[in-house]
Parts: C-alpha cells; structure tokens; sequence
C-alpha cells in the first residue's frame, strides 16, 4: 500500500526546459564568442550572432541574459530586436557595407566566377531582408 500521495511529476515541458538548459547555455556563450570576435575579424557577422546569444541566455542563463540587455551597446539592440523586431539604420548600413566589401573580396579572390556569385547572391537576399526590417521607434 502506499504511504502517502505519489509527488506529481513537473510538467513535461518545464522538465525538458531543465534538461536542455545546459544546451541554450553552451549556444549562448558560443554565440557571444562568435558575435565579439565580429567586432574583429571582417565578414563575421556580430549582430546575428549576439541576438542568437540573447535568445539562447533567456533559457539557458539568466545572469547572461541581464548582462546583455544592460550592455552599453549590445543591450538597445537586443531590447529593439525583442519588442519590434527591428534593427536601427546605422547597424543596417554597417551589414550592407560590410556585405558590400565582402562581395569584392570574393569576386577577387573567388577561383570561379560561380563560388563568389553564389555568396553574392546569398548576401544580397539577407541585405534585401535586412534593409526590409522596422527601424526602432525612436527614444
């Protein structure tokens, strides 16, 4: 007989959030390593990267979360992206231009003429999503 009530299990989808919170975690800072090293090295994205870094820290640490939305620079971003889904005019012109001088690059550089094309013709649909994002309103 029992000796007392059976403890219900959590709700499957709080437990599976537990299990998986190491995971959201490890993307979290993987993504804020790929998003500062952007700030250095040309072509690599950081916009991308730090609002993939926010969205994992939401679920995977709460400390990391805070401490990108309080960032001096990361943190209007990252609160524009989440209420509007928007990105500001500046960082827009920063990813065209960016985009811009990566596509010379790679027709330079590109051993055929199809390789650059090809991450060209990438780099022009996201430019074309990305110019087509709300700007924030303003503060």
């Amino acid at each position: 007989m029992s000796d007392g009530p059976v403890p219900r299990p959590p709700p499957s989808g709080l437990h599976s959030r537990r299990r998986l919170r190491w995971a959201w975690w490890l993307l979290a800072y993987a993504s804020l390593g790929l998003g500062l090293a952007g700030v250095l090295v040309p072509g690599l994205p950081t916009v991308p990267f730090v609002l993939l870094s926010a969205y994992a820290a939401a679920r995977g640490s709460q400390r990391l979360h805070r401490r990108l939305l309080a960032h001096r620079q990361f943190g209007p971003m990252i609160r524009d992206w989440q209420a509007h889904g928007a990105v500001g005019r500046r960082a827009k012109v920063l990813a065209l231009t960016s985009m811009g001088a990566c596509a010379a690059i790679l027709f330079a550089t590109a051993p055929r003429t199809w390789m650059a094309a090809t991450g060209t013709g990438v780099m022009a649909l996201v430019a074309l999503w990305l110019w087509h994002r709300p700007e924030p309103p303003p503060r």
